[in-house]
């Protein structure tokens, strides 16, 4: 957990295009509770649940939208986030290889 947080911070630290993906995937999940919040009463707890399913292409099924508005919304809100997280996670370990290569070579030149 704490290499998790570790490159998270060093991502956000070093990396424009990390923190962009970042900062985006937090405003789609924000807006994403707005509205099912909003448009199909759910708690924040269900809204939140439901839009890091779908982001991450889980969809268990137990929770579905009911109105037409909220069917448009969440196939909008699945091609544009899908890819969001794709990229961010593409990105994360991205920084989580160069970090490992660094400490290789770091540990190798130690190596008598």
């Amino acid at each position: 957990m704490i290499l998790l947080f570790k490159i998270l911070f060093q991502g956000f630290k070093t990396d424009k295009e990390f923190q962009f993906l970042f900062v985006f995937i937090i405003l789609l999940l924000i807006g994403a509770n707005i509205f099912y919040t909003t448009i199909e009463g759910w708690s924040i707890i269900d809204a939140l649940y439901f839009s890091v399913m779908t982001m991450a292409t889980i969809g268990y099924g137990d929770l579905t939208p009911t109105t037409d508005v909220s069917k448009i919304f969440t196939i909008i809100y699945a091609f544009i986030s899908i890819g969001t997280f794709v990229a961010f996670t593409a990105k994360y370990v991205q920084i989580m290889l160069m970090n490992h290569q660094s400490r290789q070579k770091l540990f190798s030149k130690n190596q008598p």
